[in-house]
């Protein structure tokens, strides 16, 4: 009976079918390139500053440079640096700038020393000393010599030095060109645009700044320039033939167009810099600068820096696909040496 009952349960009996093995989801197509008809990405960078906090960090340096009677206007600089270029975002990320007053003011002395020392030496030859004229001529003759080299390697000098102290996203710039080959262009330049009555000068500006550009790295990517001379050529001519009928006032469009053709043409990767900034923008800019430090006695100055930097990011984007994650530090030492001649000849390239 119960052998029966047993042998009919055990015959009745379904066994649970075996657990199915879970669903494996279809593979994901990778997103195809971008096509031409895709939007472009594009990105601004900015700029969180204010004229006040930069007006008590003049003050402060003013009153610190009487006190030490100048010698502390190389950190003067170094402080506004630092806090423009800490203001300025790309990206959501503010950029940082680590050099030192210190760093300058041996930049200083060593120009002087270096660069600036014989200049003075042959300049009291040529005015003061009583030498046969033909001494005079050779020293009138050499400190020429001695400000055509000079200059270009001051300006090389400043942007190896500023580029390297510069920083975003822990990553350092750097300026790989040699002064060498600048001072070839800078010499090239001068006297091809005295020749011509400065009709080489736009031809002689747009290689330098190509020279600037394409020497100028990112990491261990490198911008770009591809601009032609020629295309910057007729604006200039267009602005000679305007200048009396305008005041003068068709530079400020000739200046405007020159902005744009500049970031137009520089590529950083596969991205490209445009800006929109018009003539009439620009001389709103200037005339409201102007204003303002007419009515302040000059007090304005903070206010008309921040001004200036606010426009530039206003009309500038960079446009394209941008893959930062490839770029990798490259630092690049670089002494202070052309930021201190650049301080006394007045070539050197500021933030704004």
């Amino acid at each position: 009976m119960e052998e029966s009952s047993a042998g009919s349960g055990a015959s009745s009996f379904t066994a649970p079918p075996p657990p199915s093995a879970p669903a494996v989801p279809p593979p994901v197509p990778a997103a195809p390139p971008p096509g031409p008809d895709d939007p472009v990405v594009s990105r601004r960078p900015s700029f969180h500053g204010s004229g006040g906090t930069l007006l008590g960090i003049h003050v402060v340096n003013v009153l610190l440079i009487l006190v030490t009677l100048g010698v502390y206007y190389v950190w003067a600089k170094t402080r506004v640096r630092r806090y423009l270029f800490g203001q300025t975002a790309f990206e959501g990320d503010r950029f940082a700038y680590h050099g030192t007053g210190k760093e300058l003011l041996l930049g200083f002395l060593k120009a002087f020393l270096v660069f600036l020392l014989p200049i003075i030496g042959l300049s009291i030859v040529r005015d003061h000393l009583d030498v046969d004229p033909r001494v005079k001529g050779l020293a009138a003759f050499l400190i020429s010599v001695l400000f055509l080299v000079f200059i270009p390697v001051a300006m090389v000098g400043s942007r190896r030095y500023r580029l390297t102290r510069t920083s975003w996203r822990g990553i350092r710039f750097s300026f790989r060109g040699r002064a060498s080959s600048f001072i070839v262009i800078f010499v090239k330049g001068y006297l091809f645009s005295a020749l011509t009555f400065g009709l080489y000068y736009p031809v002689y500006l747009t290689r330098r700044q190509a020279f600037m550009v394409s020497n100028s790295y990112f990491g261990s990517e490198r911008f770009d320039f591809d601009g032609r001379g020629r295309e910057l050529f007729i604006g200039f001519v267009l602005a000679i033939l305007l200048t009396l009928p305008t005041l003068g006032l068709c530079w400020i469009w000739y200046l405007a167009r020159k902005r744009r053709f500049f970031w137009d043409h520089t590529r950083f990767g596969e991205a490209r810099f445009r800006s929109t900034a018009s003539g009439g923008a620009l001389l709103a800019l200037y005339v409201v600068n102007a204003l303002l430090l007419l009515a302040t006695i000059g007090l304005a100055w903070p206010w008309v820096r921040v001004r200036n930097l606010r426009f530039i990011y206003r009309y500038l984007t960079l446009e394209g696909p941008l893959d930062l994650g490839r770029i990798q530090q490259q630092a690049q030492f670089a002494s202070a040496t052309g930021e201190g001649l650049a301080g006394f000849l007045d070539t050197g390239f500021d933030l704004g």
